[in-house]
């Protein structure tokens, strides 16, 4: 196991794999191939290496979503663009987004290029069995420019993640709702903005916490009791286990040089704003070694 844990390279990744949702650069580039609206474009971007699937199977892969948002975006969106295409226009956003972001010079520079190379070692190390979003993405052709490999290279290794983490909440009988049940509240997202953005309607979401309140996770008003945090900390636990295998793979010294280079682009994405306070993904503000802490989900 590497001296530097998977969950320290998760909170480091995941800033720089979420420029693809919260830039203005990724609205533009999903309606020019015709996507309509964002979340269209989200769940397109998102599934587009998956190829032209059934709408199930995106829900199955995204797990906390309604089947009514993905069938909104799917097969529609294939009409308007196919998955090639939409796999070019989310290449085409990140690279203008991180352009923007870095600066030339930071692109061009060669930390970027070793930040690339570790990542991609990483990211195709990683062993997808049972892990579909994880594997269509380390399947896509290595990109050539640095920064925008450095981007695919960590979203596979996000994927990966949350497939393992889709597994673990699986085995431990907690299904979609519920876990973002949990998520807020352990205070990691605002359940608001998890349950309409997911489009749960309030009638489930509710069902899910008298669920868990039966469990003894969460109390009358909404929050964690002692057990339910046990739960939760179980959960990440396991998750962290099931995405070490990369890091493994590459070493600690490949590990920790490249949490190094990635600090740095992390906190510029962070301090930019772009990322939206309770938002979905569990984001704080904070890197590693802060008061506040990333959580995956």
């Amino acid at each position: 196991m590497s001296e530097v844990s998977s969950r320290v390279m998760w909170e480091l990744a995941e800033p720089v794999h979420d420029l693809v949702y919260f830039t203005p650069e990724a609205v533009q580039a999903a309606g020019e191939v015709g996507m309509r609206g964002f979340w269209m474009g989200y769940v397109a971007m998102r599934a587009a290496p998956l190829g032209p699937v059934h709408p199930a199977v995106v829900t199955s892969s995204f797990y906390v979503f309604h089947p009514d948002r993905v069938t909104r975006a799917l097969p529609d969106a294939w009409r308007y663009a196919a998955p090639s295409d939409v796999l070019a226009a989310r290449e085409r956003a990140v690279d203008l987004a991180m352009r923007r972001l870095y600066g030339q010079d930071a692109l061009r520079g060669a930390p970027m290029a070793q930040a690339a190379d570790l990542a991609w070692d990483a990211a195709q190390a990683a062993d997808t069995a049972g892990r579909v979003l994880g594997a269509a993405n380390q399947a896509l052709e290595r990109p050539a420019e640095p920064h925008v490999r450095l981007w695919q290279a960590v979203t596979t290794l996000r994927e990966h993640r949350g497939d393992g983490h889709v597994a673990v909440l699986v085995g431990r009988g907690i299904g979609p709702v519920q876990a973002m049940v949990l998520k807020a509240a352990a205070g990691e997202s605002d359940g608001t903005m998890l349950r309409e953005g997911r489009k749960w309607d309030a009638a489930t979401w509710r069902a899910a916490e008298a669920e868990l309140r039966e469990r003894g996770w969460v109390d009358d008003d909404g929050r964690l009791t002692p057990r339910g945090a046990a739960e939760r900390r179980a959960i990440e636990d396991a998750t962290d286990a099931a995405a070490e295998g990369p890091w493994r793979a590459v070493g600690r010294g490949a590990t920790a040089r490249l949490a190094e280079l990635l600090a740095p682009l992390a906190r510029t994405v962070l301090e930019s704003g772009l990322i939206p306070a309770g938002n979905p993904v569990g984001l704080t503000g904070s890197l590693p070694g802060g008061s506040r802490q990333f959580h995956s989900g």
